[in-house]
């Protein structure tokens, strides 16, 4: 069965003197401020689209590593996942990195880098942002 996840954006003025909010409607833990400047410059308080996808990202991934894994036979202990959205003014989202870090008990370095290649390439927030190049930077703990 589908589910469906809904945020809301509310925005005022124009883009580089605007100003706006974004509500994380299905959870309903919060909505938070967000500007043209901390989305182009430091963030000071407020967040991005691009902090918003490095969270979906992050998250999305770290499940789909522990899934493959679990499926091969070496569930993790633990998956802590980075990701890094560049965000280019006047370009858009130009690359996304991943960085992980994981214990998995009883598995070799080569088949953990393979895995967690393969979860890179199926996790379903990596397939929809395939229009960015997505590096990977995965080691054992």
């Amino acid at each position: 069965m589908a589910t469906i996840r809904t945020a809301n954006a509310h925005w005022e003025g124009s883009l580089l003197e605007g100003a706006g909010t974004v509500s994380l409607d299905s959870s309903g833990i919060g909505s938070y401020e967000v500007s043209w400047a901390s989305r182009a410059n430091d963030a000071n308080g407020k967040t991005s689209p691009e902090e918003l996808i490095a969270a979906a990202h992050s998250t999305c991934y770290s499940m789909a590593l522990s899934h493959a894994l679990a499926g091969a036979g070496t569930p993790p202990q633990t998956v802590d996942t980075k990701a890094d959205v560049t965000f280019q003014p006047g370009e858009g989202i130009t690359g996304i990195h991943l960085t992980v870090r994981a214990s998995i008990p009883g598995i070799s370095s080569e088949d953990f880098a393979k895995t967690a290649e393969e979860a890179k390439a199926n996790c379903p927030v990596s397939k929809a942002l395939a229009g960015t190049t997505i590096t990977l930077d995965a080691a054992l703990v």
